[in-house]
C-alpha cells in the first residue's frame, strides 16, 4: 500500500504575521466563526490568508472581511466563495465592550489567528492601534539587538 500525503499537524490554521509589525495589540477576544463545510476542510489544509483581514460591525454583529480561505480542491463545483464576509460569533456584552473601546481615535479590530479548539474553530481578534514608521524601526532595532545578544551568548558558550 502506497503512502498518502501527510496531513498537516495541529496548531494554528492561520496566523496574521503582519499584525504585530503594523499594529500595537491592546486587547484580545476569542470568537467563533460561521463557516461552510468546504471552508472547514480548506482551513485544515492551512489554506488561509489573513494579512489584509479586518473586523467590521454591521447591525450589531461582527463580520470578518478580506479573509481569504482558498477553495477546497476535491469539492469541485460545490465550493465556497474564497473572499466572502464571514460572521463572527460573540456574546452581546463582548461586542459592546469591543465597540466602546474601538470608538477611540486610531483603534481598529483585526484578526490575529485562526485555530481549532475541540471540535470548533475559533478566531482570535485584537483591538489594535496602528504604529508609525518610528515605532516600526524601533521594533526592528530591538529585534536585531536580541539576535546579536543570542549570537554572542552562543559564541561564548562554545
Amino acid at each position: 500500500m502506497a503512502k498518502g500525503k501527510k496531513k498537516p499537524s495541529g496548531g494554528d490554521y492561520g496566523y496574521n504575521r503582519q499584525a504585530r509589525f503594523r499594529y500595537e495589540l491592546l486587547d484580545r477576544l476569542e470568537c467563533g466563526i460561521a463557516l461552510l463545510g468546504t471552508e472547514v476542510k480548506a482551513l485544515r489544509t492551512h489554506g488561509v490568508q489573513m494579512s489584509d483581514a479586518y473586523v467590521d460591525v454591521r447591525r450589531g454583529e461582527l463580520w470578518i472581511r478580506n479573509l481569504r480561505i482558498d477553495p477546497y480542491a476535491p469539492a469541485a463545483m460545490n465550493n465556497h466563495v474564497p473572499d466572502r464576509p464571514r460572521k463572527l460569533l460573540a456574546h452581546r456584552r463582548e461586542i459592546d465592550k469591543l465597540l466602546g473601546d474601538a470608538n477611540q481615535d486610531g483603534l481598529t479590530v483585526i484578526p490575529t489567528r485562526i485555530y481549532p479548539k475541540g471540535r470548533t474553530i475559533k478566531v482570535e481578534i485584537a483591538l489594535a492601534r496602528g504604529k508609525n514608521v518610528a515605532d516600526k524601526r524601533q521594533d526592528i532595532k530591538k529585534r536585531d539587538q536580541q539576535r546579536e545578544m543570542q549570537r554572542a551568548l552562543r559564541e561564548r558558550n562554545r
